[in-house]
């Protein structure tokens, strides 16, 4: 993120960096991290895990439902997300 700002003045989105050491202000951040140690135990050596390996665990996660998601899964939110943002604004049907 070293060119965060260019990033922000480009987009007009808002940066963030949370504190060091203050994992409450990272909380999805966190319980991701939760939710890979079921797969991966800390200190696993991902080298001896094949992309195809990897890419299975990631689809798990990714359609694994989530409370902040209202209990939808990552993978049904982002879709929505996608069709709503190819909707043509103010358009009536």
């Amino acid at each position: 993120m070293s060119r965060h700002k260019e990033l922000a003045a480009a987009t007009g989105v808002n940066v963030y960096f949370c504190d060091p050491h203050s994992p409450w202000q990272r909380g999805t951040c966190e319980n991701t991290n939760g939710l890979l140690r079921q797969y991966l135990p800390k200190g696993t050596d991902l080298s001896v895990y094949g992309q195809d390996e990897l890419d299975a665990i990631a689809d798990s996660l990714n359609s694994r439902p989530r409370a902040t998601h209202n209990f939808h899964s990552p993978f049904k939110v982002f879709a929505a997300t996608l069709a709503s943002a190819s909707q043509p604004q103010g358009s009536k049907h």
